[in-house]
């Protein structure tokens, strides 16, 4: 019988808590933001209508749980230095995501929103959006290889795995 250490189980939640992440990712950008930010400022229904979508109910929801997460897996995978490794790459990455996030995509995603109400022409709110996509895909694309960093960490023995 094989028995898993704790870290080795916590790196497991990790690694699906981030494969939602990566869900999450490609779900919006394949389904949500072509449409929303294909006619800005009339496709601004989508989030701002009677029946607008509110995404960030997931996104707040999730990334919490994967700081959380990224940091257990930290602790408890500390002693183990070729994860420990992986593990603070993956966490120093996330970390540059989510400040990026903060200081642009929030913000011009709050714009976009609120461009129903602003003097902008919809020629630069298609030009806004396509650009916006296009760093927000890269962003995602940064997020995958990290996914795969991570999966690498957990194929790594980290000296908890025993035959019974």
């Amino acid at each position: 019988m094989i028995k898993l250490g704790s870290g080795t189980v916590a790196l497991m939640i990790t690694v699906v808590l981030w494969g939602v992440l990566i869900g999450g990712v490609v779900y919006s950008h394949v389904v949500y933001f072509p449409v929303y930010l294909s006619d800005l400022p009339e496709s601004s229904v989508l989030v701002t209508g009677k029946y607008a979508l509110h995404e960030e109910v997931f996104w707040m929801s999730l990334h919490p749980a994967l700081i959380l997460s990224l940091i257990v897996t930290l602790v408890l995978n500390w002693k183990h230095r070729p994860r420990r490794t992986l593990i603070l790459a993956a966490i120093f990455v996330y970390l540059g995501v989510i400040v990026a996030t903060g200081i642009y995509f929030v913000p011009e995603l709050l714009a976009f929103a609120k461009s129903a109400q602003s003097a902008v022409s919809k020629a630069e709110w298609l030009s806004r959006g396509r650009w916006w996509q296009s760093w927000s895909w890269l962003r995602g694309a940064t997020l995958l290889v990290m996914y795969f960093v991570l999966l690498r960490s957990l194929v790594m023995p980290a000296g908890e795995v025993k035959d019974a």
